[in-house]
C-alpha cells in the first residue's frame, strides 16, 4: 500500500510544480478550472485529498493525460497516446496540434498542422523561443520586417520576443514540426 500512498501524497506538490512551471497563478487555474483559489491551494499543499472531480478539470486545463498529470506509474503498455486538439491562436490561424511531449515548463514539441490565416495576419511576440521544419505544405512566416516563404524540408528557428506570425502560405494547410522553449531554451 506505501506506492499509492507516496503517489497520492506526491500529487500536491506535483500540481504546484506543473502550475508554475506554466507561469500560472492559483487564480488563473482557478478561473480556468472552475474551481476555488481556496481548494487549488489545499489540494497543492496536501491539505485536501485528490479526487477525480478535482483532477479532471486541472487535466483538461494543463492539456495533460490524467496519468501523467498525477504522475502515476507506467503501465507497462510502450504505445504513445497522442491526444490532437484544435487551437485558434491569437495569431488567427487554426490549427491542429498533436503534443508529443506533455512536460509542463521545458521545450515543447508539437505536429502542427495549420489552417489557412487572414488576409493580413497580426504578428504577436511572447516569451520563448521556436523552432519549427516544413513537412508538407508552404508556411508564410512573418518576422519582424522580414517576410519568408519556406517550404518542405526548411526550417525556422527564432526569439519569440520578435514580432512574429506564420501560416500556410496557400489555401491548403501547412504541416510542420514544432518546438517551443518557454524560458527561450533552445533545441541542440
Amino acid at each position: 500500500m506505501e506506492p499509492l500512498t507516496d503517489l497520492l501524497n506526491g500529487i500536491g506538490p506535483r500540481l504546484r510544480r506543473i502550475r508554475q512551471d506554466r507561469g500560472l497563478t492559483l487564480e488563473q487555474v482557478a478561473s480556468a478550472t472552475g474551481l476555488s483559489v481556496s481548494t487549488l491551494s489545499r489540494l497543492e499543499s496536501g491539505k485536501r485529498r485528490p479526487t477525480l472531480d478535482l483532477l479532471i478539470p486541472l487535466a483538461r486545463t494543463h492539456r495533460m493525460a490524467l496519468d501523467h498529470l498525477i504522475g502515476a506509474p507506467p503501465t507497462g503498455d510502450p504505445r504513445a497516446h497522442l491526444t490532437p486538439y484544435r487551437t485558434e491562436p491569437r495569431t488567427g490561424n487554426p490549427s491542429v496540434v498533436v503534443p508529443l511531449t506533455t512536460y509542463p515548463g521545458r521545450l515543447q514539441v508539437f505536429k502542427q498542422i495549420l489552417g489557412p490565416g487572414p488576409a493580413t495576419p497580426s504578428p504577436v511576440t511572447h516569451p520563448g523561443h521556436a523552432w519549427f521544419h516544413v513537412l508538407s505544405g508552404t508556411v508564410r512566416l512573418l518576422l519582424g520586417p522580414r517576410e519568408m516563404l519556406l517550404q518542405p524540408g526548411d526550417t525556422a528557428d527564432f526569439d519569440t520576443t520578435q514580432p512574429h506570425w506564420f501560416g500556410p502560405a496557400t489555401e491548403q494547410p501547412a504541416e510542420i514540426l514544432h518546438l517551443y522553449g518557454p524560458h527561450g531554451d533552445r533545441p541542440h
